[in-house]
């Protein structure tokens, strides 16, 4: 059976900031779903990270359906009536478009989608991260899926040693989708090259060579591409194939051991450590730190197994602590050097005014 699998997310409000949406929000957008997805998907599972809802359904309609696009879009706007009506913050803030265009692409909701032949047991993994950039998937891709240090499934199985192809986007280029598509093992630097500049280089998707089935596939929507300014951070989401053609579940997962430094925080301007929590966390520490949520699920002719909460585990416990640690090292810079993103990224923020106006202050000593 040819099964798709759609993730589309949004900020459409949230409790005392950018901290996390309501249940009435939150239970308003799943009635959406229940009520009027009937006939268009198969099956649905609502969540949130931070103060994001994501909604991941199940469809045979095939990627960028309308009607699938429409009944999420829908079920944002129904939250939205609910973020304004009890005064949440941020009420609608990622809807960026007014009249629904046929897909949600470019009007403000991330989107990952993957169609595939759905096999006798097909199990993924459904990431969803608050606070930060669709860059922030970059170092974790490349070592599940390029390196053997992470993942000795690419030494062990003949299937995975056959290597997967990277497709990396241009996430600065307006114009249209930028790509270009490079083979690991033999590309691996060339890869690395460009996954190294997060902000402008993201894996839209990787590919197995070994059966040119799709692995994995993030969202790559940049919110200032849209808006033309600062309106908040992208908060990407992404979907991973696991086991047999691909690597193991654990594998996928080892990579956020490292809280790896990503874009976002505060004002979705500073480098901070990317932490891993549970399911349906909340947002704190300066606006983050920020966080990357996992749910695990098989999925059979359609239908959702439950959502199994991967970063649940006790030894997960011990990496928050250790994020926790780097974050609060890096904030003592404060304003400070790599503390703060680069120019290129401040210049949707108000920091533009100022040195406009700083610019027109400056003399030439003779």
């Amino acid at each position: 059976m040819k099964i798709t699998l759609s993730v589309i997310k949004a900020d459409i409000g949230s409790i005392g900031g950018h901290l996390t949406p309501s249940r009435h929000l939150v239970e308003t957008v799943k009635s959406h779903l229940d009520s009027q997805g009937r006939g268009i998907v198969i099956d649905h599972y609502v969540s949130h990270t931070g103060d994001d809802v994501a909604i991941l359904m199940t469809h045979t309609a095939g990627t960028g359906d309308e009607d699938v696009h429409k009944l999420a879009w829908g079920a944002f706007l129904a939250g939205t009536r609910v973020a304004k009506e009890q005064g949440l913050y941020g009420a609608g803030q990622d809807l960026l478009k007014e009249a629904f265009s046929g897909n949600v692409r470019g009007m403000g909701p991330a989107v990952a989608e993957m169609e595939f032949e759905e096999r006798p047991n097909e199990p993924f993994l459904f990431f969803a991260a608050d606070k930060t950039d669709p860059g922030a998937y970059n170092l974790p891709l490349y070592l599940a899926f390029a390196d053997p240090m992470t993942t000795p499934g690419l030494l062990l199985s003949p299937e995975l040693a056959k290597g997967f192809r990277f497709v990396i986007m241009d996430v600065n280029y307006t114009e249209g989708d930028r790509i270009i598509e490079l083979n690991a093992p033999e590309d691996l630097y060339l890869i690395a090259t460009l996954l190294r500049d997060p902000e402008r280089y993201v894996v839209e998707s990787v590919w197995s060579r070994a059966t040119d089935e799709i692995a994995a596939v993030a969202s790559t929507t940049r919110l200032h591409n849209i808006a033309g300014k600062y309106v908040g951070k992208d908060d990407p989401v992404m979907l991973v194939r696991a086991q047999k053609h691909f690597p193991a579940t654990g594998e996928i997962l080892a990579p956020y051991a490292t809280g790896h430094f990503v874009a976002g925080g505060m004002r979705g301007s500073h480098n901070m450590p990317l932490m891993p929590v549970p399911l349906n966390s909340s947002i704190s520490y300066f606006d983050g730190p920020p966080v990357v949520s996992c749910a695990a699920f098989c999925v059979h002719e359609g239908k959702l197994t439950e959502a199994v909460d991967t970063f649940a585990h006790p030894f997960w416990d011990t990496v928050r602590d250790d994020v926790a640690k780097k974050a609060m090292e890096m904030r003592r810079q404060g304003f400070f050097g790599a503390a703060m993103l680069p120019m290129t990224e401040l210049e949707y923020t108000g920091i533009m005014q100022t040195l406009e106006a700083l610019d027109e202050r400056f003399t030439v000593r003779d």
